[in-house]
């Protein structure tokens, strides 16, 4: 992480464009934050700034989004999680359930990129990278997600076809980028890649085909794997995934 720590450093030492500091601060994208910027939402030493490419000075410059001060982190955090069954993908939990973060404890505040639901388990990753995040997710991007899911019964040839070319959800038709039978699983377990990232869109798939799905695991995002963390365990990622997942994203660096 080194390098990436010589950037944090870099930063807090010279002025940046109001849009990347408010990015780094974990407001949004740099596109989102001018728009932002440009409704009038930020102020800059307790003045409104509407006008793109203004400069400031991390811990020199007041900033403010809607009234609200923002800082840059001290440090830039990015970590992935393999994520156990019955924790739930927030920072914290009104009814007391187990969430990301009683797993992941660090000095910053960081937040999933995107979600699994309660019961799905595997990869996940979390940041305080509000401009990597939203790059992530963006479905421009079309950022590669793998699952292997297990079914309550073995899945027909003909329901595997109708997989293959695409099945319609309420919200739009939902085609897997490649889709595979599990070997010795008598047809019950098949490995599905997606490139987007809807709501319960795996789950709903097999609903929509008259399928309960009874274990669901993200094996992969980004082409990042568990592989070496245990279930409910974490690790930093290294510089050179860090740098590849900006690519991804679109971010120069």
């Amino acid at each position: 992480m080194a390098n990436v720590e010589r950037e944090d450093s870099r930063v807090h030492q010279e002025a940046v464009r109001l849009n990347r500091y408010l990015a780094l601060a974990g407001v949004g994208s740099r596109r989102k934050n001018d728009e932002l910027i440009l409704s009038g939402a930020v102020k800059v030493n307790g003045k409104v700034v509407q006008q793109l490419g203004v400069r400031v000075r991390p811990h020199r410059d007041r900033v403010t989004v809607h009234g609200n001060p923002v800082e840059v982190k001290e440090k830039s955090y990015y970590i992935l999680f393999n994520k156990p069954k019955d924790c739930i993908t927030t920072l914290s939990d009104e009814r007391g359930r187990t969430t990301v973060m009683d797993h992941v404890r660090v000095r910053e505040r960081i937040f999933p990129v995107g979600r699994l639901d309660r019961n799905t388990v595997g990869v996940l990753l979390l940041t305080n990278d509000g401009e990597l995040a939203h790059g992530l997710m963006h479905p421009r991007r079309a950022i590669e997600r793998v699952y292997r899911v297990r079914l309550d019964r073995p899945i027909l040839a003909e329901d595997f076809k109708k997989l293959k070319q695409g099945v319609r959800l309420e919200d739009g038709k939902a085609k897997p980028k490649e889709v595979a039978l599990v070997p010795q699983t008598r047809h019950t377990e098949l490995v599905l890649a997606l490139e987007e990232g809807r709501n319960r869109e795996v789950r709903r798939i097999f609903e929509a085909l008259g399928y309960d799905v009874k274990k669901l695991e993200r094996i992969a995002f980004a082409g990042l794997t568990t592989e070496g963390v245990a279930r409910g365990k974490w690790r930093f990622l290294t510089q050179r995934e860090v740098s590849y997942l900006k690519e991804l994203a679109g971010l120069s660096h």
